[in-house]
């Protein structure tokens, strides 16, 4: 049995091996501004929103968590303004 250290610390390579690997494949990632680092379209862009529909495979709830974390990086823009470029284009549920 191993303890909650180990776990978070094996969680935490698993973490940064994914965002390596994301890196390394040229992924469309957001800059700092939350820009597509690729082709400079606002992220999500087109390719991304199929990437994380595709990564996150149902998830609605994880992927909305994920893009949630966009708003809290942006202080300076007015969350109303940027919500339909970061949240609305998530499918609805049926």
């Amino acid at each position: 049995m191993i303890g909650p250290w180990a776990r978070w610390e094996r969680h935490v390579a698993r973490r940064r091996a994914r965002v390596h690997e994301r890196q390394a494949t040229g992924q469309h990632l957001p800059t700092d501004r939350y820009a597509c680092r690729d082709c400079e379209h606002d992220w999500p862009c087109h390719d991304a929103r199929l990437a994380l529909l595709i990564g996150f495979d149902g998830d609605r709830v994880g992927l909305m968590m994920y893009l949630a974390r966009a708003l809290e990086a942006l202080p300076d823009r007015h969350p109303a303004l940027i919500v339909g470029q970061i949240i609305y284009w998530v499918p609805r549920r049926r």
